[in-house]
């Protein structure tokens, strides 16, 4: 049996639904069963809390690969999964991870995705890590300031990077925990299409047919000041400073072809993502 966690987020709920139409045997983990009512009804509801590892052991008992989803910046979800999967004999685990856990150093946005990642591969269980770059769904921030003012406010200017439709990412986690071959493998998902945030608004623009502004921030101090008005914590504020001044400076951009090769088709598009997704504007 499959199990996902998250499922009742953005990703893990795309993985069920992928999952579903796979015919795979597979539940969900859930604090609430009441909350998982618009998941598929094939899913198994199995009830437990990443806060709770006696919870987990009893939830992963004949599980044969775990999708893993760790919400917030913390290592506590990730060691009591860990630690309950050792327990209950887990196969492998699918770890959502991120982009920037790559590097060297790695930045700071990046560095509690890599110490989970290191804690799983520490613990023996086969694992696979996906890691997504910025996610198409991150233009839904901009809604606020579309329905005030009209326009956007752009970190990055000049730089470009390749965001990845998350029903992407779901797509590619199915693939993985329903397929062969993936132990200990990491995969890099992004987009095909390499754009900066203007690009990205004009096709907005376009499918919404209303003219968007582009306001390029200032500085990466400014965008950060713009996210967060009444502060942000500081260390979340120095590492959105060193992720923008990073995203600033590289205008060439970072795509992989691992979401061709493992889906073996293309990327979604941005303006795809848009034609599904204009209704949240």
């Amino acid at each position: 049996m499959l199990l996902v966690t998250g499922a009742t987020a953005q990703v893990g709920g795309a993985v069920a639904a992928e999952l579903d139409a796979l015919g795979a045997d597979f539940a969900v983990l859930v604090r609430d069963p009441a909350r998982a009512t618009a998941l598929p009804a094939s899913a198994r509801r199995i009830t437990g809390d990443l806060d709770d590892v006696e919870s987990l052991r009893k939830a992963f008992a004949g599980v044969s690969a775990l999708f893993l989803v760790v919400p917030g910046t913390g290592l506590d979800h990730t060691a009591n999964a860990v630690a309950a999967a050792k327990d209950a004999g887990v196969g492998r685990i699918v770890l959502l991870s991120s982009l920037l856990a790559d590097g060297e150093p790695v930045p700071a946005m990046g560095r509690w995705h890599r110490a989970r990642e290191e804690m799983i591969t520490a613990s023996g269980i086969p694992a696979t890590f996906l890691r997504p770059g910025g996610f198409m769904s991150n233009a839904l921030e901009w809604a606020g300031t579309l329905r005030e003012g009209g326009y956007v406010l752009d970190p990055m200017g000049p730089g470009r990077y390749a965001p990845i439709d998350p029903a992407d990412i779901a797509a590619v986690a199915a693939a993985v925990l329903t397929g062969e071959g993936h132990e200990r493998a990491t995969y890099a998902l992004t987009g095909d299409e390499r754009v900066t945030i203007a690009e990205q608004a004009a096709v907005l623009a376009a499918e919404l047919g209303r003219e968007i502004e582009v306001r390029t921030a200032a500085s990466p101090e400014d965008a950060v000041r713009a996210r967060f008005p009444h502060g942000a914590p500081p260390e979340l504020a120095a590492a959105l400073v060193e992720s923008f001044t990073a995203a600033r400076s590289n205008t060439e951009g970072f795509a992989s072809d691992d979401v061709r090769r493992l889906l073996g088709r293309p990327a979604g598009t941005f303006a795809d993502w848009c034609r599904r997704n204009a209704h949240l504007f």
